[in-house]
């Protein structure tokens, strides 16, 4: 069911007619076959990029979209609700866009950021340590300088699009404390850089989760994002913005279990009479509806804050929060409707389930979204 969307501009409703038509023709015909054999849809992302799917957000002069952040959510929502490991990693995109448009040299963004929005080149984030999740200080891959740039050893973990994407956003120990950390922008052919094997996950099979290995690894310093020490301050900026992308995922994974749900319970009968039309699934489908609506509602708002240039941290943690834990809630109880056959894989709500897990999990976990409304509220 296409959603009645209120959007700021015709050019907006144009590119979501357009996400949908992509959406519809290449994504969702194929996603129960990638996901089942945990297959790479190799060419799609370039596909995207042609489309003008990739780089949204940022400003046409760098070849990139130019539309508000509350349109380009929009989009990922609708990707989403084809193929949620997809628009994951549409996002994960744009939030290594972030690193190197915010902070990077004129230089930089010149050599770079074009071939990035317009989809030549893949970018990923690798914040993450085996021993360094939500705690992002306590990272120890460290860099350490040389003449000409950097010589990088240690571990990084949960990377996104892993041993695939071709540059990588590596946040490095360079000094001690909080301030000891640097952000580099990583080709993936760098010698001394390499891949774990794909995580055995839940959920979202088509698109590769890695570990990766740096042992003495050269990095140029022109790869040096910022200044030194700048590290957290760039990382935590980014975060801001990719919850906010995750948020929008998450709602249109709630909305595809939504619809299936919905859908079913106008098909199949019980006692004379079609499921939806007893009050009892009635409600329970009443409620599925409002929590979808609500997830939309909170992340539009945060992204509305962004788009006005006023400070949004607080509304991302809460919409990352609310809609995350929508979906899982929304996909949980489309297996609920579809009873027995939505604990089969013959329905994709079984699956909407199981990725559902995740969103709850990476760019900060639900517990730590309550820590920043938390302490935002200690501090007004």
């Amino acid at each position: 069911m296409a959603v009645d969307r209120l959007l700021p501009t015709d050019e907006a409703y144009d590119l979501i007619a357009l996400t949908r038509d992509f959406a519809d023709k290449r994504l969702a015909p194929v996603a129960d076959e990638y996901e089942k054999a945990e297959k790479y849809p190799e060419g799609l992302f370039a596909e995207m990029g042609e489309a003008g799917l990739l780089g949204l957000p940022y400003p046409v002069e760098w070849d990139g979209g130019g539309q508000p952040y509350e349109v380009y959510l929009q989009v990922l929502e609708e990707l989403g609700a084809r193929w949620a490991a997809v628009a994951v990693a549409v996002s994960v995109h744009g939030l290594a866009c972030h690193p190197l448009f915010n902070f990077g040299t004129e230089e930089q963004k010149q050599q770079w950021l074009p071939d990035l929005l317009n989809g030549r080149i893949i970018g990923a984030y690798s914040l993450s340590e085996p021993q360094a999740g939500s705690d992002a200080a306590a990272l120890t891959c460290k860099a350490t300088a040389v003449e000409g740039g950097y010589r990088v050893n240690g571990a990084k973990a949960w990377i996104t699009h892993g041993g695939i994407a071709d540059v990588y956003n590596v946040f490095v120990r360079t000094g001690e404390g909080s301030k000891g950390i640097s952000c580099l922008l990583v080709p993936r052919d760098s010698d001394g850089l390499t891949f774990g094997r794909p995580e055995e996950k839940m959920g979202l099979h088509a698109v590769p989760t890695t570990s990766a290995t740096y042992d003495d690894a050269l990095i140029s310093d022109e790869r040096l994002l910022g200044a030194e020490g700048e590290g957290l301050t760039i990382a935590f900026s980014a975060l801001d913005s990719g919850r906010l992308g995750i948020a929008a995922v998450a709602t249109g994974l709630a909305q595809a279990a939504l619809d299936a749900a919905v859908d079913y319970a106008q098909e199949r009968t019980a006692f004379g009479r079609k499921i939806i039309d007893h009050q009892g699934l009635s409600f329970l489908l009443a409620d599925m509806a409002a929590a979808v609506d609500s997830a939309r509602a909170t992340y539009l708002d945060a992204a509305r804050r962004r788009d006005a240039g006023r400070p949004y941290s607080r509304a991302a943690a809460t919409a990352k929060l609310v809609a995350t834990d929508a979906a899982m809630k929304v996909t949980t109880d489309a297996v609920q409707v579809l009873g027995g056959y939505g604990y089969t894989r013959d329905f994709r709500v079984e699956r909407y389930m199981r990725e559902a897990k995740i969103t709850q999990i990476f760019e900060g976990t639900n517990q730590i979204q309550r820590l920043v409304i938390g302490r935002s509220l200690a501090t007004r």
